[in-house]
């Protein structure tokens, strides 16, 4: 098998008595989509905070593209190659959609300084480009916090996908999402990281979206990783039923 594309070894991490990582061995391969699952409070957030830069673990290490990254910064992590949606949208409401791709291109380039001006940090063509890729061509001038909360998801992952990641972490990405519209914007999200040739995780409650649009399943109870592999098996798994899907 090839090198993994991100890894975790020994993962570590508590807060007071309640275990968050407990000993994560893990590994993800290029093209992959994977959905982790669990219960609140299961370990899945803090998962993914520590693989981003935002918690560091107390043991293990987390490597991406064959380098450890586990002491990196946030801001370092995503020059190497990560991105992440939130699952609030971190939006820059008081400015426009198409502001919102300058300002994370920005990031990206490390080029604004405050004399810039903020409309020589991206070609206007590859703004237009990013917001087609996510159907929001039509939107490019009206500020954010005019978007409903859909568009704002899909606003938040094209903010990533202008720093050209190689793998992208999206947590609950359909949450406050209506239930009509769910299938929709993971419909557009799955197609742009495919075309893209972007591998993906995403953590996610809904088991409809889980099966849809997963090719591999990893479902956390307690700090641990209770099973993973594909989704049918996963969903299957008597534990997983009983604990995580809660029949």
């Amino acid at each position: 098998m090839t090198q993994a594309l991100l890894q975790t070894k020994g993962l570590q991490l508590a807060f007071g008595g309640v275990v968050a990582a407990d000993n994560i061995d893990f590994e993800l391969h290029e093209g992959e989509r994977l959905a982790v699952i669990g219960q609140n409070g299961a370990g899945k957030t803090t998962f993914i905070n520590i693989c981003t830069g935002f918690i560091r673990p107390s043991g293990g290490s987390v490597s991406f593209d064959g380098r450890d990254i586990t002491r990196l910064t946030p801001r370092a992590i995503v020059q190497r190659g990560i991105s992440r949606s939130f699952q609030l949208p971190q939006l820059f409401l008081e400015h426009t959609v198409r502001d919102c791709i300058r300002l994370a291109a920005a990031g990206r380039s490390g080029k604004l300084r405050i004399w810039t001006p903020l409309g020589k940090v991206i070609p206007e063509t590859e703004i237009d480009h990013i917001l087609e890729l996510v159907n929001l061509r039509e939107r490019a001038d009206e500020l954010c916090s005019l978007l409903p909360e859909g568009q704002r998801k899909l606003l938040d992952i094209a903010m990533a996908l202008v720093l050209r990641p190689k793998l992208m972490i999206m947590d609950e990405p359909t949450s406050g999402v209506s239930t009509d519209e769910k299938h929709g914007l993971m419909a557009i999200i799955m197609r742009v990281l495919d075309e893209q040739k972007i591998t993906s995780i995403f953590v996610e409650h809904d088991v409809d979206i889980v099966t849809r649009y997963a090719t591999r399943v990893a479902a956390w109870i307690s700090g641990r990783i209770a099973a993973d592999g594909k989704p049918d098996e996963v969903l299957n798994n008597p534990e997983i039923r009983r604990n995580v899907i809660g029949e």
